[in-house]
């Protein structure tokens, strides 16, 4: 089916945008022999994890069931960090991860022989305490009193042996010079340890695949990383590899007048789009403009009785009714991943679009989804 057939509202993947993403992170691999993986906390569509695997090394997790997940769709390696693991779920982890990076030296001593039996190398989170971003602190790891990542006052040298890799992660929608500036403290604080490991990880928050992105500098940080301490460098991207891949197209249900005009959807920040109101931020809208730019402004919301499910004031250059079609964009990151169903809202379907335009649904969410996730 075309685009237009498809029911509303509906996350769509856009295959060839992804391919062109992936085709970008796969070059910053084959020039430095690092490795990219999949954060599936941004994109975890599993139906679209071969493709990913054919380009990228495979996938991080931030819990058992995206481990899980990576495991029985990607292939590849698979990593993973949590602030703290759970003694029933720790066996099961390492059984299937590679990788697993602890947050604490206490639960190193914890669960670290563990896991080293099952044949996993052993990472720790480290904190380098240096802030790169503003104005998202519910975003920035190096936030004061953050509890991701040991500081180096609480570093412990002497419990290092059979530790194999560094692991930070510092970065939100960032460029390379936030990546750049960072290494500089990581290497002044942690460098000397930094030689006692096997692999380094930069985390992610890196929007390698946005247009305005110095892979340049990324591929000397990478290098230089790689050079001086005799390690494999990894990346964990989840933004970056599915970014301006994936739309949400809704229809217009209601328009009413209350001193503006207001466009009722059948789609919700609050439900489909939670980081319009947590970041917040305004999600572009194709053929539209800023508020009063164009003829015909409206605020556009939610049908939830939440009275602040909006999702931002656009403008059109015809009026909107009942019926109309509208389709935000990047809305593969982040949304499918957080979406609920407060108020009893659908889940959105979600379709995969080929390159040649044509459209398939993957997944359709009826009563039953909403019904039974509390009884």
């Amino acid at each position: 089916m075309k685009i237009e057939q498809l029911p509303t509202p509906c996350y769509i993947v856009d295959e060839g945008k992804l391919k062109n993403n992936l085709e970008i992170l796969k070059g910053v691999m084959d020039r430095t022999g690092c490795k990219i993986l999949l954060a599936q906390k941004a994109f975890s569509m599993f139906s679209v994890y071969p493709l990913i695997g054919q380009y990228l090394s495979g996938a991080t997790a931030s819990g058992l069931y995206e481990a899980k997940l990576a495991h029985e769709y990607m292939k590849g390696e698979n990593h993973i960090f949590s602030p703290a693991y759970k003694e029933n779920e720790i066996d099961e982890i390492a059984s299937i991860c590679g990788h697993v990076v602890f947050n604490s030296f206490s639960q190193l001593e914890r669960f670290g022989e563990r896991v080293r039996k099952q044949g996993a190398s052993v990472g720790l989170r480290i904190n380098p305490e240096h802030s790169t971003q503003q104005g998202h602190e519910i975003y920035d790891p190096c936030a004061k009193g953050s509890r991701l990542g040991i500081p180096l006052s609480s570093f412990k040298p002497e419990l290092l042996e059979g530790v194999e890799g560094l692991h930070f992660h510092t970065l939100c929608e960032q460029n390379a010079d936030a990546l750049s500036e960072t290494l500089k403290v990581v290497e002044e604080k942690f460098g000397p340890y930094m030689k006692q490991m096997k692999w380094i990880n930069f985390g992610g928050g890196h929007h390698i695949t946005r247009s305005d992105y110095d892979i340049a500098l990324l591929e000397k940080c990478i290098n230089h990383i790689q050079d001086a301490y005799k390690v494999r460098v990894y990346l964990e991207p989840g933004e970056a590899v599915a970014l301006n891949a994936g739309y949400l197209h809704t229809t217009v249900l209601e328009t009413i007048e209350n001193d503006i005009r207001i466009a009722i959807l059948d789609t919700s920040a609050a439900c489909h789009m939670p980081d319009v109101l947590e970041m917040p931020y305004r999600p572009p809208l194709s053929k539209s403009g800023e508020q009063g730019e164009k003829k015909y402004t409206y605020r556009l919301a939610g049908p939830t009785c939440l009275a602040g499910d909006v999702i931002g004031d656009y403008s059109f250059d015809e009026p909107l009714k009942p019926g109309s079609r509208l389709q935000f964009e990047d809305m593969a990151i982040y949304s499918m991943v957080k979406n609920n169903t407060f108020n009893g809202m659908a889940l959105p379907s979600i379709a995969l679009m080929r390159e040649n335009g044509d459209c398939k649904v993957v997944k359709e969410f009826g009563y039953e989804d909403f019904k039974m996730r509390l009884s």
